[in-house]
């Protein structure tokens, strides 16, 4: 992972041969390393489960940047938005407000970020749910802690931690087999 200088969102999105994947936090960008094999198909898998029963009014997005300040655009792996946010093809990223759910899967070089600086960070722009996603060491499963915003401290609260399946009803009705790894 590299940290570099001190950039702007407008940096972010119009510097050239940036790679395909980068965080900018405090206005410094890092660029983290490419996807283990866990990262990847739990990401798929969080997308796909996501997707299946999901309401017309929300969208499911992979790796796009969500837009929290001009120093802060945080990529989470997995984001849940409101389907009026898009606005075409070319859409790079979203604003913090039309995210519902922000998912960053654990890996060894992100994961003081995303067990730290990234849920901090989300919890401050006001996203309503965060999910804190690792990799269970006796079974190689996804692990999902689920976490929701208090409104009235402004951090996000554990409701609950998912093995096997992750079946909650907000932001919606979502079940999703965190075995189904096991297939991939």
């Amino acid at each position: 992972m590299t940290a570099v200088g001190d950039y702007t969102l407008a940096d972010l999105f119009t510097l050239p041969d940036l790679p395909c994947r980068a965080d900018l936090i405090d206005g410094h960008l890092y660029f983290p390393r490419p996807q283990n094999r866990f990262h990847s198909i739990t990401g798929d898998l969080l997308l796909n489960g996501l997707r299946r029963t999901l309401p017309p009014v929300f969208r499911v997005r992979r790796n796009m940047t969500v837009v929290l300040d001009r120093r802060n655009g945080l990529e989470p792996d997995v984001s849940l938005i409101h389907a009026e946010a898009i606005t075409g093809w070319d859409d790079m990223g979203y604003r913090a407000e039309d995210v519902l759910l922000a998912a960053e899967v654990v890996a060894p070089d992100t994961e003081a970020r995303d067990r730290g600086t990234k849920p901090h960070k989300y919890a401050a722009a006001g996203i309503p749910h965060f999910w804190l996603v690792e990799m269970d060491s006796r079974t190689h499963r996804p692990v999902v802690a689920v976490h929701r915003r208090d409104e009235d401290t402004g951090a996000y609260t554990l409701t609950g931690i998912h093995h096997d399946r992750l079946r909650i009803s907000v932001p919606y009705d979502i079940d999703i087999d965190l075995t189904a790894i096991d297939n991939r």
